[in-house]
């Protein structure tokens, strides 16, 4: 899976750099096997059978990571990195700013997935569940590779401090 792959690649990269950076991806690699674990469940077909979709519970428990994910990201991990530039003095520059919106701009539709599934039950019909799940792991990758880009610029700025 091309997540996964590109996972390994930013942990290879960035992991070991900062407490922060390890943190954010360890709860990122909670997010990719909880949604490898509902992927694999999906047929290849266009029409899901009822015995290939998810159990509520298996719903619920992606939904309550993608959350947890989000929430770290917006109230932890952000909030820990600039806790850490100010105490060094740094300020986010421009290109940090719009690399963050451009994060934020995939929260609504990933929280609008964890509203429609989160709490189905297991006799509701999931008609739409494939296709959506399907565009979720879309901007989830999205979401990931813009984050990349924020931990390479996090990762530069706490490696040169201010003024140096």
């Amino acid at each position: 899976m091309v997540m996964l792959n590109k996972f390994k690649q930013t942990q290879q990269q960035w992991g070991g750099s900062s407490e922060v950076i390890d943190h954010w991806l360890e709860t990122r690699q909670l997010l990719i096997v909880e949604y490898c674990k509902l992927a694999s469940l999906q047929p290849c077909s266009a029409k899901a059978t009822m015995a290939s979709l998810p159990t509520s519970n298996e719903l619920q428990i992606f939904c309550q990571h993608l959350v947890d994910y989000i929430s770290e990201g917006h109230f932890r991990i952000y909030d820990m990195v600039m806790d850490k530039w100010r105490s060094t003095g740094f300020e986010a520059t421009e290109e940090i700013n719009q690399t963050y919106g451009k994060i934020v701009l995939t929260t609504e539709p990933l929280l609008n997935f964890t509203d429609t599934y989160a709490s189905i039950n297991e006799q509701e019909a999931l008609e739409t569940f494939d296709e959506d799940l399907s565009k979720t792991g879309e901007i989830i990758e999205v979401r990931f590779e813009v984050e990349d880009h924020l931990i390479q610029l996090i990762a530069e700025s706490l490696a040169i401090p201010p003024g140096a």
